[in-house]
């Protein structure tokens, strides 16, 4: 069984968790960023299918979707639910992630109209970031000033996220994706407070990835797309 933070981080992010001491000790595989083509997909159509398989259809299907476009995401559907699909990449990680910049990560997500309002603009304002070339000090730097002089990053009441991609990326460790899960956002809450990362319970908890936001993980037992995720347990 692996220890909840490991089993987090192998999730990529968020979004996702991170598995502090396994992750900062491994090597550098992607020290710098690659050609700004290798994290687009030049297929539009198959990003915004892939975009929406991080919810069920019934929810994604009327859900705005964006596409990472050269200077940052652009609409590619509207939306008439108040949802928001996008597909991740790798710059959604912690700067100090050994896969900060790996170009195989595509991480599909569909954020409420809370989250999207409240939790999203972190990552899209870091995409513009990295497409306009900033370093990671830069945009360290950056980050930090948001949340302590602008005090941004609370979550809205009721923030929430899908992440049910059979189809998903997550980083080299996995090598697709985690478990089909959903996502609340709450700020600095303990993760004992929801019994999260216990041995046997299906709530994971990263405090770390987007403080001063508590991410809440709730495994859920099937795909966006209907199909079993399979028999494993919570702790796997």
């Amino acid at each position: 069984m692996r220890q909840p933070l490991q089993a987090m981080r192998l999730m990529g992010a968020l979004i996702l968790g991170v598995s502090c001491a396994t992750v900062e000790a491994a090597p550098a595989r992607y020290p710098d960023m690659a050609p700004v083509a290798r994290y687009r997909m030049p297929d539009r159509a198959a990003e915004v299918a892939l975009a929406r398989s991080a919810a069920p259809a019934v929810i994604s299907r009327r859900a705005q979707v964006l596409v990472l476009g050269r200077h940052g995401y652009q609409t590619a559907v509207a939306g008439h639910n108040g949802f928001t699909c996008l597909v991740i990449r790798s710059w959604d990680l912690r700067f100090n992630d050994p896969e900060f910049w790996n170009p195989k990560i595509r991480s599909p997500q569909c954020f409420n109209a809370a989250a999207a309002r409240s939790v999203l603009p972190r990552y899209l304002e870091r995409t513009r970031w990295v497409l306009a070339g900033d370093s990671i000090a830069s945009m360290r730097a950056r980050s930090r000033t948001e949340r302590t002089v602008r005090g941004s990053g609370k979550p809205a009441p009721g923030s929430m996220c899908y992440m049910m991609s059979e189809g998903g990326y997550l980083n080299d460790i996995v090598r697709g994706p985690w478990r089909p899960h959903v996502m609340m956002y709450v700020a600095d809450m303990p993760a004992a407070k929801w019994g999260a990362n216990l041995a046997g319970s299906p709530v994971f908890a990263d405090s770390t990835s987007y403080e001063p936001i508590t991410i809440f993980m709730v495994v859920v037992p099937r795909w966006s797309n209907g199909a079993s995720a399979g028999g494993k347990t919570p702790g796997d």
